[in-house]
C-alpha cells in the first residue's frame, strides 16, 4: 500500500515496488493519475483521503491486507509561521501526521495476525533540522519519526519492522510549488540546494530506492531507524 503514488515519490516508491515483485496498491485523492501508474506497474488503484479515518478503512478493506504499507502522502502550505493560520496548521498536521496515524492503524491488525510487516514511513530532514517557510510541516514530520519508532518498539515482536526515510530537498511537485509564492518560495529552494553536501535536489527514484530497501528482507534488522536521503543536509 502506497499513498499519495499518484506522482513524484509516491509514483517512484510505487514503481520500483512492483519492479522488485510487489503487487502495489496506490491509494490517492488525484485518482487518475493513480490509475496510471497502477496500469503502468500491473498494481491497483483507489480514491484514498488519508484524513479520513472512514476513507482509510474502505481502502485497506477493499485492497488489503497489506504486508507492506509505504505512509508517503504530505503537503505543505508554505509561509513564515506569522503568516499561517490555525486552518493551515490543521490541514498540514491532518494529512502529514494524522494519515500516518489511520493509515498504521488499519494495516497492522493484520500484519500482527501474519506475523510479518514493513512500514516505511516517508519523513522528512524538516523533521529532523527545521525548515524555514515550513514551521507545521517540520512538527509534522518530526512527530512521524518518533512515531515510527514507538510503533517498531510495540511490533517488534510480530516480526514487523517500522522506519522512516528523511528526504531532503527532492524535486517534486510539492517542492516546486514553492515558487508559487515568488523570490521567498524560489530563495527558498535555492537555500535548501545549498544546504546539501552536493549541492543539488535529489530525485523520487533515490527516495524510491531507499524504501525499497527498508521494505525488503534485508532490512529485517532494521527497525526504528531515519534513513536520510539528503545529499548530506542533515549530517550531524
Amino acid at each position: 500500500m502506497v499513498t499519495g503514488g499518484a506522482q513524484g515519490i509516491g509514483a517512484a516508491i510505487a514503481e520500483r515496488l512492483a519492479a522488485e515483485g510487489a503487487t502495489v496498491a496506490i491509494g490517492d485523492l488525484k485518482q487518475d493519475q493513480a490509475a496510471e501508474v497502477a496500469d503502468r506497474i500491473g498494481g491497483s488503484a483507489g480514491e484514498l483521503d488519508v484524513t479520513s479515518v472512514d476513507s482509510v478503512s474502505a481502502f485497506v478493506a477493499e485492497h488489503g491486507p497489506f504486508e507492506i504499507l509505504v505512509n508517503n502522502a504530505g503537503t505543505d502550505e508554505f509561509g513564515f509561521f506569522t503568516q499561517t493560520t490555525p486552518e493551515q496548521w490543521e490541514r498540514v498536521m491532518a494529512v502529514n501526521l494524522g494519515g500516518v496515524f489511520a493509515c498504521t492503524h488499519a494495516v497492522l491488525p493484520a500484519m500482527q495476525e501474519a506475523g510479518y510487516g514493513r512500514i516505511v514511513s516517508i519523513a522528512s530532514e524538516a523533521g529532523r533540522v527545521g525548515s524555514k517557510g515550513s514551521a507545521v510541516y517540520s512538527a509534522a514530520k518530526g512527530a512521524v519519526i518518533a512515531f515510527m519508532k514507538v510503533i517498531a518498539r510495540e511490533n517488534a515482536r510480530y516480526s514487523i519492522t517500522a522506519n522512516s526515510i528523511a528526504p531532503g530537498p527532492i524535486e517534486t511537485p510539492l517542492l516546486m510549488q514553492a515558487t508559487e509564492f515568488g523570490e521567498m518560495g524560489k530563495k527558498l529552494i535555492q537555500t535548501m540546494r545549498d544546504s546539501t553536501q552536493m549541492k543539488r535536489l535529489g530525485t523520487p527514484e533515490e527516495v524510491a530506492a531507499a524504501t525499497a530497501f527498508l521494505a525488503s528482507d534485508d532490512a529485517s534488522f532494521v527497525t526504528g531507524e531515519t534513513l536520510g536521503v539528503s545529499g548530506g543536509l542533515g549530517m550531524i
